[in-house]
């Protein structure tokens, strides 16, 4: 009888132990913005950032050029000119200025749209595929790990691979 007791106790401590053991969630961690950096579309999207950006900036340097260029020629010519004509010139060339200034940042606001553009879709596909790995390896949390996330890990598993095979690099 005593020796059933004890076997009883056991098992009900086996059980306890077994559930409590099941009851604790599994976490995982990823650094979700190595993973982006990694992946090819990324690489495309900042090529083509690039490329705009160049765009832009050799956009900027010819309206600046330009700019340039009519103001040595005014300066040079405003002792044989008008009062009138030389005020009409300095407006003109204020103008000029304020379009400069109005085109570059028009080209950085396109640029800051086009970066959220691209990337939106590049998060969400890698964002999808962590999900897959997560809920295919039984992982209930997957915290991002990148750096300054606030994120300390001691030990756990780094899905970083798992993730970057279901993306097929």
């Amino acid at each position: 009888m005593k020796q059933f007791k004890t076997l009883l106790i056991a098992a009900a401590l086996f059980i306890g132990a077994t559930s409590f053991t099941n009851a604790q969630s599994k976490v995982a961690h990823i650094n979700t913005s190595e993973l982006i950096k990694a992946m090819p579309e990324m690489k495309s999207a900042q090529s083509e950032m690039e490329k705009l950006g160049k765009t832009y900036d050799s956009d900027i340097k010819a309206m600046q050029n330009e700019y340039k260029a009519k103001m040595e020629k005014y300066n040079a010519e405003a002792a044989t000119k008008t009062q009138e004509e030389n005020e009409k010139r300095v407006i003109e060339v204020q103008k000029m200025e304020q379009d400069i200034q109005q085109y570059a940042n028009t080209a950085q606001r396109d640029l800051q749209q086009k970066e959220i553009d691209f990337l939106k879709p590049i998060t969400e596909k890698a964002k999808a595929a962590i999900l897959k790995v997560a809920k295919a390896q039984g992982f209930d949390y997957v915290l991002d790990s990148t750096q300054g996330g606030g994120v300390i890990m001691a030990n756990g598993k780094d899905l970083l691979a798992d993730v970057k095979k279901e993306l097929g690099f």
